[in-house]
């Protein structure tokens, strides 16, 4: 008996050796309850035993007793609320360094420069967080920007191009706040003094007109020069934002849609149009902010494709580049270039 005394202590702590051997490795054991993906909404304040036990009970860990050992190895790391996506198996261990991460799951949201707010509700759609149709109700109310730009009608050309880290629970309202204050923090960084709806307004046609970034500079300086010159800017991006603002876009330019009258059709109204027709990035709003100094007052796509314009300082350089484009288009296509504009587009980009 007394040897058995003796012997009884050692056992325990192996006993305990082991037992705490196999909690540690229990803990770390990669364990997938669940099929698919699914999501874990941690809320402030949510004590660590809850969250074991809804943890355990999505299948993360395999009971809230692995979690909770996971936390006992670990008691002062502090947990981050937010929302987490879980689809592969992983230790109980892992799951807790990821919450303590704040590694929370977002929908990275793309907004690409020249969009419109059509575009961006089919986008907003296309990645799950609400309807086209609520992004747009949302976007035509622009109290949001109201105090900066009191001209606005709408969110137009104030929700910034940019890629946006949201929340799967997102609403359609609060995007719109978070592409407005975007759209502060460059206008800001500009520069931009007083209201800059007209501001905005030119460099969301900047935006539409070019992709080439070196020409931005001179395409606001020759709408400037038409400006200046009470000429209508004859911009066909802003056709086609009439016809979508009237529910009449088929994809193409047609020659109702150039007669149409309407306050954004720049064919029909002189000036610039009452705002912005997209959502114009950076380089387009310092573009129309500095604006430049050039004599040229038309401008013309390139026949090569290149997204180049070609620009004139009077009507007959002009209507030569005109020419030279019809010939180079037709030239592509294989056919005679037209002495007299068809159905379809009345004239080129000038």
């Amino acid at each position: 008996m007394r040897g058995l005394r003796r012997w009884l202590p050692a056992a325990a702590i192996v006993a305990a050796a082991v037992g705490g051997v196999a909690a540690y490795l229990e803990v770390r054991t990669p364990y997938r309850g669940f099929t698919g993906e699914v999501f874990y909404e941690l809320k402030r304040g949510t004590g660590t035993l809850t969250m074991a036990r809804e943890l355990a009970a999505l299948g993360v860990v395999r009971t809230p007793w692995h979690f909770l050992g996971a936390r006992l190895e670990r008691p002062r790391i502090a947990l981050q609320a937010g929302e987490y996506r879980f689809a592969e198996a992983a230790g109980a261990d892992q799951v807790l360094a990821r919450i303590a991460r704040g590694d929370v799951y977002y929908v990275e949201l793309t907004i690409p420069e020249g969009s419109n707010l059509f575009e961006i509700g089919e986008i907003i759609a296309k990645a799950g967080l609400g309807s086209a149709e609520e992004f747009r109700r949302a976007a035509l109310d622009a109290e949001a920007i109201r105090d900066l730009a009191p001209s606005a009608t709408s969110l137009e050309g104030y929700l910034y191009p940019s890629t946006y880290q949201v929340g799967r629970h997102v609403n359609t309202v609060e995007l719109c706040r978070r592409m407005t204050a975007e759209f502060r923090k460059v206008w800001a960084a500009l520069g931009g003094q007083g209201d800059p709806h007209a501001t905005v307004t030119l460099a969301s046609l900047v935006e539409k007109e070019t992709g080439v970034p070196d020409e931005r500079d001179r395409v606001a300086g020759v709408y400037v020069n038409r400006l200046e010159a009470g000429m209508r800017l004859d911009c066909d991006p802003t056709v086609i934002y009439a016809a979508l603002l009237t529910g009449a876009w088929r994809g193409t330019i047609y020659r109702s849609d150039l007669d149409r009258r309407h306050p954004y059709n720049t064919y029909q109204t002189a000036g610039l149009p009452p705002g912005p027709i997209a959502n114009p990035g950076k380089e387009s709003l310092l573009a129309a902010l500095n604006p430049e100094p050039t004599k040229a007052i038309y401008f013309v796509a390139k026949a090569d494709g290149s997204g180049g314009h070609v620009f004139s300082e009077s009507l007959a350089a002009h209507e030569r580049a005109v020419a030279s484009y019809r010939r180079g288009t037709a030239r592509q296509h294989g056919r005679a270039a037209p002495a007299v504009a068809g159905r379809k587009k009345a004239k080129p980009r000038k």
